[in-house]
């Protein structure tokens, strides 16, 4: 079905509709934001890394990351009121610039999908690691172990969106009594490695904010996860699509720059090499068993995080595998094989695909998150984009200057964070990749004869998830 056209809800099914509506936003919402809250547990130590310990820099450098979310955010307000039934970056560039351009958003979401079970596993060990530090030298065994375990549970059938929202609520509150504890502790002396970022301070946030945008990564998602919401027509989902993306703005960032303040004031700096930031602001701030609590949350608000990505990865393989028709015709690039599903509705083939990479990814990394942050926040950038430039070039021919103008200020700030990221050389595997699946990709659909509808793939994968 083309974007922009009306779903129609039969009338006898509305009052079920409105009835069970908030408990539906609720479910959707919360579990949709899971990527970008768990993002909380690594991003500010990955800024405060780059900015060498230095304190002082580090909630200047979140609020910087806090605002080119919300540049991306608004831009992606207007994109899902563009496309209500999904399909997010790939729609809208396909649509701007011919079905071909959309490989170059669905290559990076591709790698993006492997970073983040990659590093939600990781920083699962690494929270698991920070409570009980014996753990240390199994790291590796138990981040790729946890890679295994998220894989099985997908196997044997999507979880819920209420689990997925559940996980996030229970990590906000307890965050949420983390920053209220923190008030009636004193502060302690910083444990940063250095005081001097190396550069001058204005340099030195520019520099360092990039690696922290990780924080950016599972903003997309509405855009796309809307096309979930069947029983809704296009109104009510792209209500929810807007509604989810400044909610998860509000959370994200009052977490963000809360657990900042908090870290700068209490003076906790970049952690040794068996625990976390925050796992060790939690430890100072509360008592031993609410830490304990934390950090459990903490994991599997992580693991939720990989879950999703192991859903949507094999889902969009599905979307693009090859599927006969009952007059004979065929569409689809990719093989077969990766569209068959088992009496779940997974799509196997694809799990064990995306569970080889991001165990290798794992692996090589070390298990350490920190490790793949610095890879991380690159891929899906080049998704944003992609998207923003779309946007621009609909607001141009539409002659809307003032969305244009929105357009224009998000793709820059986006393109600068995306050149910052590319001059530190590391991140430049990860972009070399989403290119190399894109062109894949292409090669593939050309053999195949152009099939048309590869813009929509996007919203099919949520659709059939």
């Amino acid at each position: 079905m083309a974007p922009g056209e009306r779903t129609m809800t039969p009338p006898h099914s509305r009052a079920g509709v409105m009835h069970s509506r908030p408990v539906l936003l609720f479910a959707f919402a919360f579990a949709v934001m899971a990527d970008p809250v768990s993002s909380v547990a690594y991003a500010i130590e990955a800024a405060l890394r780059a900015l060498r310990g230095d304190l002082a820099l580090l909630l200047p450098t979140m609020a910087l990351v806090v605002g080119i979310v919300v540049l991306v955010i608004v831009n992606y307000h207007q994109l899902v009121a563009r496309y209500p039934q999904g399909g997010g970056a790939a729609a809208a560039t396909g649509e701007a610039f011919g079905e071909a351009a959309a490989f170059l958003p669905i290559g990076a979401l591709i790698v993006d999908f492997v970073l983040t079970i990659a590093i939600s596993s990781a920083a699962g060990a690494s929270a698991v690691i920070a409570f009980v530090p014996a753990l240390a030298p199994w790291r590796i065994l138990i981040a790729v172990l946890l890679v295994a375990a998220v894989a099985g549970g997908t196997w044997f059938g999507h979880l819920g969106r209420t689990v997925f929202a559940v996980m996030t609520v229970a990590f906000i509150l307890l965050t949420v009594a983390v920053l209220i504890s923190a008030f009636f502790v004193a502060p302690q002396p910083a444990t940063s490695t250095a005081a001097d970022p190396g550069h001058a301070p204005v340099l030195a946030v520019a520099l360092a904010f990039p690696v922290a945008m990780a924080l950016a990564t599972g903003i997309e998602a509405p855009s796309s996860a809307i096309a979930q919401l069947g029983q809704l027509d296009d109104p009510g989902r792209r209500r929810f699509g807007r509604v989810t993306l400044w909610l998860t703005l509000g959370v994200v960032g009052t977490l963000t720059l809360g657990l900042t303040a908090q870290a700068v004031r209490l003076g906790v700096g970049v952690p040794h090499a068996d625990t976390t930031q925050i796992a060790e602001l939690a430890r100072a701030a509360t008592a031993t068993p609410v830490f304990a609590a934390f950090q459990l949350t903490t994991a599997l608000l992580l693991l939720s995080a990989a879950s999703s990505s192991f859903q949507a990865g094999p889902g969009l393989f599905k979307a693009l595998a090859r599927h006969r028709h009952a007059g004979g015709s065929t569409t689809g690039i990719l093989p077969s094989w990766l569209g068959r599903t088992n009496s779940h509705h997974t799509p196997y083939w694809g799990v064990v695909v995306f569970l080889a990479a991001a165990a290798l990814v794992t692996a090589a990394a070390g298990g350490r998150d920190q490790e793949l942050v610095l890879f991380y926040a690159a891929s899906v950038f080049v998704s944003f984009l992609a998207g923003l430039v779309a946007m621009a070039r609909f607001s141009w021919r539409d002659r809307r200057m003032g969305f244009l103008a929105i357009n224009v200020v998000g793709a820059l700030a986006v393109g600068f964070t995306l050149a910052v990221n590319l001059t530190r050389g590391d991140p430049i595997i990860s972009i070399a990749a989403a290119l190399l699946i894109a062109a894949g990709l292409y090669g593939l659909w050309v053999r195949s004869g152009r099939p048309r509808g590869i813009r929509n793939v996007a919203a099919e994968a949520e659709h059939d998830g």
